[in-house]
């Protein structure tokens, strides 16, 4: 392991060391090149498996996960305590929690996993504390709550972001929309349709020969990075919404609120007072982009009270039909809608159908 951190502070130095333009652009790509490798040997150890651990691996419940990841003390767990109802344990000492701790809300209709992580410190991503086990599990969620103490946020901010994306944690961004073919012969073929700032042929071509991809078809559809093509060859990156929590808004001036509210992907809130926890919990449910839908028996009302939750990218009466139970589909014929997806009401449609936020969707059997 500690062969593996003197290779990654090798390059790292040698980055530092080593000027930005076009000619060093090749350069640079391959150490980013060997840098990523060096990380996924960190991540997947030898033996193979996730690095989870005693009390880390919990298991997934309800629509949708939320990791709370911070610096130790900055009340992740009173947040919990609060927010689901869950006892964590809080203490004015750092590392209280040692273990995952999960809670459960219930919001709009959908039950949310919440999962309160140990804290975790500087070079996490590098396996030191238990850092690689609760990036693990954080990787599994849905949405992630960066817990920050609002007098010293940008410091922990940045700190954490850097130990998430040494593991491959990707926040708030979309995946490159790069197209990355392997085929068995005919070189390197790039294609770009607009002006590329940072990758050429050459470029491309030594971050893949690290790789050993000697033949391929890649598609630049915007001007990307380096580290953009690596995160695509790579192909493990996860891409997850992410939300800024500025704990303990009880310490500052209301000047100073004020300009915190001004920051994207942030919101501020006293844990320990539960203070704009309204707030919190929309912003929530926005970065989730879950959908309600609800269902109607034949003959009977609509039942407003346990909606079916489903994502926004997988939300088609056929997804509408497997949440319910896997054997619906086998006997399904067409279904009735009523909401903004339909131009009627109600109107028939069929399995491929997608629906909005707040449909009503009566499903009809085969005789």
């Amino acid at each position: 392991m500690s062969t593996i951190l003197e290779k990654i502070a090798q390059i790292e130095g040698e980055m530092a060391r080593t000027q930005k333009n076009k000619a060093t652009a090749g350069h640079l790509g391959l150490l980013k090149a060997r840098l990523a490798k060096l990380r996924r040997e960190l991540i997947t150890p030898k033996g193979g498996g996730a690095a989870t651990g005693d009390g880390f691996d919990v298991a997934k419940t309800g629509d949708a996960r939320i990791g709370f990841v911070g610096f130790p003390s900055v009340g992740k767990s009173t947040l919990l305590t609060n927010l689901a109802g869950v006892y964590s344990e809080v203490a004015a000492y750092e590392f209280t929690t040692l273990t995952t701790v999960p809670g459960c809300i219930k919001y709009k209709g959908a039950k949310i996993q919440l999962l309160d992580l140990p804290g975790i410190i500087e070079g996490a991503k590098d396996g030191k504390g238990r850092g690689r086990q609760v990036i693990a599990v954080a990787r599994t969620c849905s949405l992630i709550f960066i817990v920050l103490d609002v007098l010293k946020p940008l410091g922990h901010k940045r700190i954490i972001e850097k130990e998430l994306e040494g593991f491959g944690l990707r926040l708030n961004k979309q995946p490159p929309n790069i197209v990355f073919r392997r085929k068995d012969k005919g070189g390197i073929n790039l294609q770009t349709m607009v002006p590329q700032t940072e990758l050429d042929l050459d470029t491309v071509k030594t971050i893949l020969s690290e790789y050993r991809i000697h033949n391929a078809d890649i598609t630049l559809r915007y001007d990307a990075t380096a580290d953009d093509l690596i995160d695509v060859v790579e192909g493990n990156r996860i891409y997850v919404p992410c939300i800024y929590l500025l704990n303990k808004i009880d310490q500052i001036s209301i000047e100073e609120l004020d300009l915190i509210y001004k920051i994207p992907h942030c919101v501020p809130i006293s844990a320990h007072h539960k203070w704009n926890f309204d707030d919190l919990l929309e912003r929530m449910w926005e970065y989730l982009k879950l959908i309600r839908i609800y269902t109607k028996p034949k003959g009977q009302l609509p039942d407003y009270n346990s909606p079916v939750v489903l994502c926004s990218d997988r939300r088609s009466v056929e997804d509408f039909c497997n949440k319910i139970h896997r054997t619906i589909m086998k006997e399904f014929k067409i279904a009735y809608v009523w909401g903004s997806s339909v131009k009627h009401q109600p109107q028939k449609v069929g399995k491929d159908h997608v629906l909005e936020d707040e449909d009503v969707v009566q499903i009809v059997k085969k005789v």
